[in-house]
């Protein structure tokens, strides 16, 4: 009886020791979490756009920013047990941390509105089947899954991440045979090229938003170690493999989405099978972390926010495809600075080391972080270079900045204060 009432989701507590998971569960989840259908389309854009040459290095590079990035935060969820809603709390605050739960749910619910729209379109062009049948009994699939939690996010990589690999492997090689193999990919040359500092903003931009969330899945890892490595290789395989798909193509045949490559070469079925898979497992990431965002805020078990989530998504979805994606763009550029207002929260102004959740007193609201999440958003839309990077950096140091000035000057009232008393 005792262990139906345990919420094995975690959404307000810490995960126990007694429920972490080892190193392969955790990199078939962490796999399944960046074959992210949109890292395609990156991937194509770059493949358009760079020699082989350039492209390899920028896809080395960017996967080195992201690995950097989410592995700082994988290591964070890994020693506190948090996800990334519950870890906002040490920096913003109770309620400040509803902002940014508020803005990470709301991204990935539209996310995967845009998901569904994007499995049932195509589908229903190769198939007849009606839009809205596919849209409904797919939305009520992925949101089934996740209801179930980390148990069936494991479940749906386990089978996802091999036969995206193997089908989606077996298009790409194909694809690069209709250019001349390896030989025709090198002496590719693009019309129009991209500079790299664009190429590097978009293979970073591509996943840095959906990165922010890395603690939710990786606060299951049983060591930081394992949360760390899985993270990293998969970001360097998965994330890799995606945009390699992508690449090839978008120059073997214009499209960058790689079931829309099989489609054209008639493998229907691989086709659906690939596309469903793909999109199923980032859709079950994003529901199931935007159920933690809204139990963050509300206090409702993540398992019954996520139904509600999901019927929001589904009856949504073709709203979202046609209108919603250049605002969900505009939100992803709000998420990095959350992440790494955490991160330096963590490191260095606490060391390293958060007292238990359980124990803490919170502040209702921590306005040197919301100030500093704001100019990060700032500095990432209007600051040349590379967005993402202006935004993670400049909202790091600025909180560090601000957070260290109010500390002292807080220290500096205090001691007047005492001064004075002594001196009655």
């Amino acid at each position: 009886m005792e262990k139906n009432k345990i919420d094995l989701d975690f959404s307000l507590t810490a995960v126990p020791k007694t429920h972490r998971s080892g190193f392969w569960k955790m990199l078939v989840v962490m796999l399944g979490f960046t074959f992210f259908s949109a890292s395609m389309l990156s991937g194509g854009t770059l493949g358009l756009g760079l020699s082989l040459t350039e492209f390899i290095w920028i896809v080395l590079a960017g996967n080195l920013i992201l690995g950097a990035y989410t592995g700082t935060l994988a290591y964070i969820a890994a020693k506190t047990g948090l996800s990334t809603h519950l870890l906002t709390r040490y920096a913003f605050g109770e309620k400040g941390s509803y902002v940014a739960s508020l803005l990470l749910s709301l991204t990935q619910i539209g996310w995967f509105g845009v998901g569904v729209a994007m499995f049932a379109v195509p589908v229903q062009k190769v198939t007849g089947l009606d839009t809205n049948l596919l849209i409904i009994v797919s939305g009520l699939l992925m949101t089934v899954t996740a209801f179930f939690g980390m148990k069936a996010l494991t479940i749906l990589s386990f089978i996802a991440v091999p036969a995206i690999v193997i089908l989606g492997g077996y298009s790409a090689s194909e694809a690069a045979a209709d250019l001349g193999g390896i030989q025709g990919l090198m002496h590719y040359q693009p019309s129009e090229s991209i500079g790299l500092a664009a190429a590097l903003t978009i293979c970073v931009g591509s996943f840095i938003s959906g990165g922010t969330l890395t603690p939710d899945f990786t606060r299951f890892a049983k060591t930081k170690k394992t949360a760390v490595a899985t993270t990293v290789i998969a970001f360097f395989i998965g994330n890799s493999l995606m945009f390699i798909f992508g690449a090839i193509g978008a120059v073997a045949t214009g499209q960058s989405d790689i079931s829309e490559v099989m489609f054209l070469q008639g493998l229907i079925i691989p086709a659906i099978i690939v596309l469903g898979l793909n999109i199923w497992t980032t859709n079950d990431n994003a529901i199931y972390a935007s159920g933690l965002g809204i139990s963050n805020i509300t206090k409702i078990k993540k398992s019954k926010v996520v139904i509600f989530n999901g019927i929001v998504g589904t009856i949504m979805a073709m709203w979202l495809y046609n209108n919603f994606v250049g605002f969900l763009t505009v939100l992803g550029a709000a998420l990095p600075p959350i992440g790494a207002i955490i991160i330096a929260d963590y490191f260095i102004l606490n060391r390293g080391k958060y007292k238990a959740f359980e124990k803490v007193q919170f502040k209702t609201i921590n306005w040197t972080a919301l100030i500093a999440w704001g100019a990060g958003v700032a500095l990432a839309k209007f600051l040349p270079g590379i967005p993402p990077l202006n935004g993670l950096i400049g909202s790091a140091l600025l909180y560090v900045v601000l957070s260290l000035a109010v500390k002292t000057f807080t220290k500096s009232k205090t001691s007047t204060v005492e001064m004075e008393k002594v001196s009655v």
